[in-house]
């Protein structure tokens, strides 16, 4: 399985074991990495069987205002831009220390993930090929809109929304949702 992680972490991969299939022939992102993982896919030639995309970076229907102003304030101080976002991505606050998978990412990066737009064209290319897109979101995610993304993605994905949790997928309790691909 080849993993692309999110915005400013890396090696969070084992934080996401409970969804993950470890087969050859899957790729998986988390937030800022489902990006990568979809447009991975999208122009890879190799066999993919499964696209899952964890708590996809979604940002469509943010405006121009708060997305130039997550540059601003991630330039003028990354670190405490990156503390806030970790405090962010376990809110509801579960035990799990993230800072073992920080990454201070780029302003570059930050730009990339608030304006891409899920192309739907992009899915039903990479659907007409056999691939199994699953995306799975948090119910209670402080970073991106649940519900807009649900509203989105259920219509050409296999999603699953899980109840109480967090942008990493986990309630408050560590545990994950009663829910299970």
């Amino acid at each position: 399985m080849k993993f692309f992680s999110g915005f400013s972490l890396k090696n969070e991969e084992e934080l996401f074991d409970f969804w993950l299939d470890k087969s050859q022939y899957s790729v998986a992102g988390f937030s800022y990495g489902a990006i990568k993982a979809f447009e991975y896919v999208y122009n890879s030639k190799n066999r993919v069987d499964r696209l899952i995309l964890l708590s996809p970076a979604f940002f469509e229907n943010r405006d121009l205002a708060f997305k130039k102003m997550q540059i601003i304030y991630f330039k003028k101080n990354p670190q405490i831009y990156i503390d806030n976002f970790l405090n962010n991505i376990n809110s509801p606050k579960s035990s799990i220390d993230l800072s073992k998978y920080i990454k201070i990412g780029s302003s570059n990066e930050l730009k990339e993930l608030l304006y891409y737009k899920w192309d739907i064209k992009k899915i039903e290319s990479i659907l007409n090929r056999g691939t199994i897109i699953e995306v799975i979101l948090g119910e209670s995610d402080k970073i991106i809109d649940t519900k807009e993304a649900l509203n989105f993605f259920q219509k050409y994905t296999t999603t699953y929304l899980m109840k109480n949790a967090n942008h990493i997928l986990r309630t408050k309790d560590d545990k994950y949702s009663n829910y299970r691909m």
